[in-house]
């Protein structure tokens, strides 16, 4: 598509689309939202940017390919249940570790999180996939 505010939209919301999925992410254990729904609007922005500038230009925002981040996601979302076979508790079972930064203080970081970043990057991965796909044809 060729029109001048559809891509000064997308330059400037696609930041903002992606903050917000990150926000979306963080909150899931507490609120509505997670892994999923913040991968979805993540892959939003990219299918909103594919709208206005095309796939390769998409592609070249996105960092790495779409193949990547589904094995990537895989990868931690396993990692984050196989943890507490390690300490002798069931398959999944949530583990939490206290990480002292000197900006933010005491952080909980938890397996359960890390599973929905996971998630998070699985379907940012397989949408992408199946839009650019579609947008190259």
């Amino acid at each position: 598509m060729d029109s001048i505010i559809l891509r000064t939209a997308a330059r400037y919301l696609m930041p903002i689309f992606l903050l917000f999925s990150v926000i979306i992410l963080l909150r899931g254990h507490n609120a509505p939202g997670g892994g999923f729904i913040g991968g979805l609007l993540a892959a939003g922005a990219f299918v909103f940017y594919t709208i206005a500038y095309g796939v390769a230009a998409a592609g070249r925002k996105l960092l790495v390919a779409p193949y990547t981040l589904i094995a990537l996601g895989l990868l931690v979302a396993f990692g984050s249940s196989i943890l507490s076979f390690f300490n002798d508790q069931p398959f999944m079972t949530g583990e939490w570790s206290v990480l002292n930064t000197p900006w933010l203080g005491k952080l909980h970081i938890g397996t359960p999180l890390v599973f929905d970043a996971g998630v998070y990057l699985v379907v940012i991965g397989v949408t992408t996939t199946i839009v650019f796909s579609l947008a190259e044809e």
